[in-house]
């Protein structure tokens, strides 16, 4: 065995170098890539402008395939039936201080106002409650508020329980 040894010594010693480099190549390979990040801003003074969307900045304008149709004129909103007075909405069932509080937003005041509405006004003002909508005509206000209009104590009462 020395024999072999020492008549082959430069041989191993090769083999030995080379299995070192081989293994060096290897574990430099499997190290992970070091990031450096430019933590400047493009509004930072002296930098550079952004790169990353001046193609969409030097780009023109996209065509649209689709033909430009004009915008709606609005619609006038009718006027609300004048009311000489302001009446305490929360009377009616169902209309609370939120409520009431939005359709004086609207300019309605009164009971009369909202005796005088019919399905379209009903529907315009239906649209604008937002979450309460439905509770014009599930909590029958019209009907309510010609009631108290009237006066008619004793039939609200009786139809829609005591105030």
């Amino acid at each position: 065995m020395e024999e072999i040894l020492t008549q082959y010594w430069w041989l191993i010693a090769a083999a030995f170098v080379v299995g070192f480099l081989v293994v060096w190549l290897v574990m430099s390979a499997n190290r992970k890539t070091r990031v450096e990040i430019d933590t400047r801003d493009v509004l930072d003074e002296d930098a550079a402008p952004s790169q990353r969307n001046q193609a969409l900045i030097d780009a023109p304008p996209a065509a649209s395939d689709a033909p430009k149709v004009p915008k709606p004129e609005p619609t006038p909103v009718p006027v609300a039936v004048p009311a000489a007075t302001s009446d305490n909405l929360t009377q009616i069932k169902g209309l609370g201080p939120k409520l009431s509080t939005t359709l004086a937003d609207l300019g309605i005041t009164s009971f009369a106002q909202i005796a005088a509405w019919d399905d379209a006004e009903i529907d315009r003002i239906d649209a604008q409650l937002g979450r309460f909508q439905g509770r014009i005509r599930r909590d029958s206000w019209v009907e309510q508020a010609k009631l108290l209009t009237a006066g008619d104590a004793d039939g609200f009462s009786a139809k829609f329980g005591a105030n």
